[in-house]
């Protein structure tokens, strides 16, 4: 194979969907038909928004249809909250207060990126030089009727499948 044809195997051409949430049970609608996606428990999802613009509510609804009990908060100070259910390890990140790429070596962020299980982060713009590619992207935009346009980026294979799953 030439150079060329090896990086156009390797290339991932993404598949972007929009959707409107007009209300919070949209919101937990869709986190639900995100939850049984059989890709969706081993991948890395992106959420973007600006700050009340849903991406924590997401998070609330998502782990909750992943089997996750009582009060999830927002890891806003700790960076990350862990959560071990039965066979599946979550991380739910927020890298609003992230500054320091440091940070990501001393705190092991990078072994658990590289671990199995579902990584979601808030805020991934602030990670960007450290956080590896996401299989999905999620944005989020809070409009004027309080409704969301949230738009989905698959940037894998694995999010591929994950975006035609939750959205068919």
């Amino acid at each position: 194979m030439t150079a060329v044809e090896v990086s156009a195997v390797n290339r991932h051409i993404p598949i972007v969907k929009s959707l409107v949430w007009k209300d919070e049970a949209d919101t937990q609608l869709f986190a639900t038909r995100l939850a049984v996606q059989p890709g969706c428990k081993q991948s890395f999802i992106e959420l973007h928004g600006d700050l009340g613009a849903g991406k924590t509510t997401l998070v609330r609804h998502l782990l909750h249809a992943l089997g996750v009990q009582g009060r999830i908060k927002s890891p806003t100070y700790a960076v990350v909250e862990p959560y071990n259910l039965s066979g599946l390890n979550i991380w739910h990140f927020d890298f609003y207060r992230f500054t320091d790429p440091r940070e990501w070596e001393d705190a092991g962020f990078r072994d658990i990126f590289s671990s199995q299980g579902l990584k979601l982060a808030e805020w991934p713009e602030k990670a960007a030089r450290v956080i590896p590619q996401a299989d999905l992207v999620i944005r989020i935009e809070a409009r004027a009727d309080e409704s969301r346009l949230v738009t989905l980026a698959a940037q894998t294979p694995t999010g591929d499948a994950i975006l035609i799953g939750a959205t068919a």
